[in-house]
């Protein structure tokens, strides 16, 4: 059992944040990572990696997810991604406050895009120092015709019902490729990441689509970029299948490619064979070389 320090960040409106954190002695800086959507953090392996390797963690469990959660919450949602500046620099100035000075901002999936679209938002402000990025959310994983007019007639139905389901719900298979009871290997609270696919609010992917627009017209988050993806995806299975061990099943990783320009002027990617939508839970061989690049490329741009 990992000793964290557990803390509720208290927001506007009666909302809560958490961030949970491990500090590394003598450390080099700290990271804060942001998790994705329908998911919390868990990863244990990844912070006992980063805490060995001089960095102290923190991780943000966003409102309405993971032990954030509340009774009455509106259970993973968000129509405005922007809510969630605010508890990203709560957990920042708490941070800082313990005395650190060197900060890097991790994001997996949605939490990709929201530290991507932070960050620019913040960039006067100088709050991090680096930016990594694991199968960040920087296009719709859907045909050309959805990306453009269905885009349009979402926000539409957004601006007036945005907690209409989508008739299409987060498909379960990237679930079932990462839990132990399934055909994974990790333990994690299901009432927190469901086994069983996941009814996705309109107004969530509107909100979703704005800032992805932004994105596409530009963005410069002023720091350092390094993106980690797998090699391929396989998207739109109903069922499971033993390719979803060794791929992406969530996001279309070409668009990680296509998208990551416009994240920043100095960036890095790392393609990863057979990595699973979140590298870090992929099979070991797989999650130890990303670590490993992760290293290098911190070592590379802060050295001891």
């Amino acid at each position: 059992m990992i000793d964290y320090t557990i803390e509720t960040l208290h927001l506007a409106h009666n909302e809560v944040a958490t961030l949970i954190s491990l500090p590394a002695e003598q450390p080099r800086g700290a990271v804060l990572y942001v998790h994705g959507f329908v998911d919390y953090f868990f990863h244990d392996h990844v912070a006992q990696h980063f805490v060995a390797h001089g960095w102290s963690w923190h991780a943000l469990d966003l409102r309405r997810n993971g032990r954030s959660l509340r009774d009455g919450d509106e259970r993973f949602y968000s129509g405005d991604l922007q809510e969630y500046y605010e508890e990203i620099d709560a957990a920042i100035a708490r941070i800082k406050s313990d005395g650190y000075e060197r900060i890097v901002l991790m994001g997996h999936s949605t939490g990709g895009l929201v530290s991507v679209i932070w960050a620019n938002d913040r960039r006067e402000s100088h709050p991090i120092d680096a930016l990594i990025l694991n199968s960040p959310w920087l296009d719709l994983q859907e045909p050309w015709i959805m990306r453009t007019l269905g885009t349009w007639i979402l926000r539409g139905i957004g601006a007036v019902k945005p907690l209409a389901n989508l008739p299409q719900s987060l498909e379960s298979v990237n679930t079932q490729s990462v839990h132990k009871d399934a055909r994974g290997e990790w333990d994690f609270d299901t009432a927190w990441k469901p086994l069983t696919a996941t009814p996705v609010k309109v107004g969530f992917i509107a909100t979703v689509r704005r800032e992805q627009a932004r994105l596409h017209r530009g963005m410069d988050v002023g720091v350092p970029v390094l993106l980690l993806r797998s090699a391929r995806s396989q998207l739109k299975m109903k069922a499971w299948d033993e390719s979803a061990r060794s791929a992406d099943t969530v996001l279309n990783v070409k668009h990680m490619h296509q998208w990551l320009p416009k994240v920043g002027r100095d960036t890095t990617e790392i393609v990863l064979d057979s990595a699973l939508h979140d590298v870090m839970l992929s099979a070991e061989p797989v999650r130890n070389r990303a670590m490993a690049e992760v290293d290098a490329w911190l070592d590379e741009r802060f050295p001891r």
